[in-house]
């Protein structure tokens, strides 16, 4: 069975969710999650967890957290062991409640907090829960624009300082934040940008939490991810490969590394775009171009086999 791979290092941040087991409710009332917020601020005294962020919808929630320990699973374990075990024995009833293990994706914080953060305070407003996010008391918005007092174990500092300045002034510049896609209904999602399902970054992020923390480990059949990340070559090492195969050839060695990165590098088309200067579209539109070239040209189509072989990419 498929594993979920784990990546835990001090001062790592994570979007986590986790869904009730069949999608059955997990908060009930109110008193559930008044208990699940207080298993909050115990995993922030017990274990050091930051908690930017968070969002309780009936039968799911959404936190953004650090772990300046690296204890990412002995935080979650706290929190969903504890609710569980409580909402359990008020009802006296056995069993999982939540729908498998939770899911967890690696953020670059200074790159994604904010949009993650409002993605997770927009939840009720997607979901048809209420008009506004303000509107709505189970999640951390409120304490985000001054409409209450905040808890002491919600760390709202950090992403309201990405703002640079007073408080007072970063509530208001990121209500206009959260309220300038509050009134789309279709609001593009932060995790579509999400590698291997587990890691959400810039180019260079990822390439960095591939060296340290996914190169080191053992192949596993039961971890895609795991293979996923390994096998993904960075756009800068494709580049610099394909120079060497075609040589002087710039033009051929550029169109090569755009076919290459879009391929295998894992990147979005944004940041490929930016890489090579074209946008997005351009990308796109370059690689099938390439793709057709291969189809008929045995020579080029060699090279490139050269090429991927270089990078240690599978014939994908």
């Amino acid at each position: 069975m498929a594993r979920q791979l784990r990546i835990e290092y001090p001062d790592a941040c994570y979007h986590v969710t986790a869904r009730g087991n069949e999608r059955k409710d997990v908060f009930t009332n109110e008193r559930d999650r008044e208990k699940f917020l207080s298993y909050l601020e115990s995993a922030v005294v017990r274990y050091g967890a930051v908690i930017h962020a968070y969002c309780l919808m009936n039968n799911h929630y959404h936190l953004l957290l650090g772990t300046p320990c690296g204890n990412l699973s002995q935080v979650m374990q706290h929190i969903n062991g504890a609710y569980t075990n409580n909402f359990n024995a008020k009802r006296k009833r056995s069993g999982h409640l939540f729908q498998g293990r939770y899911k967890a994706i690696l953020v670059e914080a200074d790159a994604y907090a904010m949009e993650l953060s409002r993605y997770i305070h927009l939840n009720p407003v997607r979901a048809g829960i209420s008009v506004a996010p303000e509107e709505y008391r189970w999640s951390s918005y409120r304490d985000y624009v001054g409409l209450r007092e905040s808890p002491a174990w919600l760390s709202t500092e950090f992403i309201l300082g990405l703002v640079g300045i007073a408080i007072e002034d970063a509530q208001t510049q990121y209500r206009q934040f959260v309220d300038c896609l509050s009134d789309e209904s279709e609001q593009e999602s932060p995790l579509a940008g999400v590698r291997a399902t587990m890691i959400l970054g810039r180019e260079d992020f990822v390439a960095e939490i591939q060296a340290r923390h996914i190169a080191v480990k053992q192949p596993d059949r039961n971890v895609p991810a795991l293979r996923q990340l390994a096998d993904r070559p960075a756009i800068d090492r494709i580049i610099n490969a394909a120079i060497g195969e075609f040589g002087e050839d710039e033009h051929l060695a550029k169109k090569a590394a755009i076919y290459l990165s879009h391929r295998h590098s894992g990147a979005r088309l944004r940041e490929i775009g930016e890489r090579f200067g074209v946008k997005e579209s351009a990308v796109s539109q370059a690689s099938r171009r390439f793709q057709r070239e291969l189809d008929t040209d045995k020579e080029l189509a060699k090279m490139v086999e050269r090429l991927k072989n270089r990078l240690f990419l599978s014939n994908v």
